[in-house]
C-alpha cells in the first residue's frame, strides 16, 4: 500500500511542474508550425503557388492503360520505291526530267547512244538470215528425203538411203527449231532496250518504272557511263509513306500488328494522322 502512495504523489508532482512552466511564458505552437498528418499538403495562404492550383470535380473518364509514346520520322514506302540504272553502257545524250518533278510510269527519263545497243540489232539481224537459211536448208531435206522414199518403194535405191534423208530431214528440222530461238532472244533484247528491229543507230530511251516524285539524281547529259548497278534516278511513290518509330524494348509487347498508330507532325500541328502497325 506504501509503494502505491509515492508514485501517485510523484505524478502529482511532476503534473504541478508542468503546470507551473506553462504559466511562466513557454512558446507556443502555430497552426502553420504544427505538424501536419502524413500525406497532406498545406500551402500557405499568401504563396503564389496558389495561382497555379485548379479545383476541378471528380469525373470518371477512359484512359489507355498500355499507350506507347515514341518518337519517329517519315519515311518512303521501300516497296514504291525505285532506282533507275542503265540498261547499257553508253553516253548520255539528254535527261528529261529534273529533281522534284513528277513522273507517270513509262515516262521517258533519258536517253543514251550505247554500242551495245547497235550489238543487239546486228545480233537480230544475224538470227533472221539464220533462220531464213535453216528454212531452205529444211525444204531441200524433205525434197531429199521424198525423193528418197519414192525411189525406195520402186526398188530404186537401198534402204539405207531413205534412212540417210530422214536423218539429214531431222538435223534440219533441229536447225530451224534452233534459229527460232535464238531469233526470239535477240527479239527479246531489243523489246527489253525499246528499240525497233531493222535499223541501227537507234538511241535507248530509259523509262520511269513506277509513277511517283524524283528524289535523286546524279546523271547529266554528255556523260559517258559503263557501270550499268549505279543508280541515276531515285523515284518513289509518295502516295502512301512509312512512319518507323524507335520503340524501347521494354514497350514492344505492347504493339501488335494491326493496332492504330496516332502521328502528330511538327510541321502540321494540331492534326493527327491515322494509321496501322504493319511491320
Amino acid at each position: 500500500m506504501k509503494k502505491v502512495w509515492w508514485l501517485l504523489l510523484g505524478m502529482s508532482v511532476l503534473t504541478g511542474c508542468a503546470a507551473r512552466d506553462q504559466d511562466r511564458g513557454a512558446p507556443a505552437i502555430s497552426a502553420a508550425e504544427a505538424p501536419t498528418p502524413s500525406g497532406l499538403v498545406v500551402i500557405p495562404p499568401d504563396s503564389p503557388k496558389l495561382e497555379q492550383v485548379r479545383v476541378e470535380p471528380v469525373r470518371v473518364a477512359e484512359i489507355p492503360t498500355d499507350e506507347v509514346i515514341s518518337p519517329g520520322k517519315i519515311e518512303t514506302n521501300p516497296n514504291r520505291l525505285s532506282r533507275v540504272v542503265l540498261p547499257v553502257s553508253g553516253r548520255i545524250v539528254s535527261v528529261k526530267v529534273k529533281l522534284g518533278d513528277a513522273v507517270t510510269s513509262g515516262q521517258p527519263l533519258l536517253e543514251i547512244e550505247s554500242p551495245d545497243a547497235d550489238g543487239a540489232m546486228s545480233t537480230y539481224l544475224q538470227s533472221e538470215a539464220s533462220v531464213t537459211q535453216a528454212k531452205a536448208s529444211l525444204v531441200k531435206a524433205q525434197a531429199d528425203f521424198d525423193r528418197a522414199s519414192d525411189l525406195y518403194e520402186h526398188n530404186a535405191i537401198a534402204k539405207k538411203e531413205v534412212l540417210s534423208a530422214d536423218n539429214s530431214l531431222a538435223q534440219s528440222k533441229a536447225a530451224l527449231e534452233q534459229a527460232n530461238a535464238s531469233r526470239e532472244q535477240a527479239l527479246r533484247r531489243l523489246e527489253i532496250l525499246g528499240l525497233k528491229p531493222g535499223s541501227f543507230g537507234q538511241k535507248v530511251v530509259v523509262r520511269a518504272p513506277i509513277a511517283g516524285k524524283v528524289l535523286e539524281m546524279s546523271v547529266a547529259p554528255g556523260e559517258y557511263r559503263n557501270d550499268t548497278n549505279a543508280p541515276l534516278i531515285t523515284i518513289a511513290d509518295l502516295s502512301t509513306v512509312w512512319v518507323a518509330s524507335d520503340v524501347p524494348e521494354s514497350y514492344i509487347r505492347f504493339i501488335q500488328v494491326g493496332e492504330r498508330v496516332d502521328t502528330t507532325l511538327l510541321a502540321y500541328p494540331g492534326e493527327t494522322f491515322f494509321g496501322r502497325v504493319t511491320r
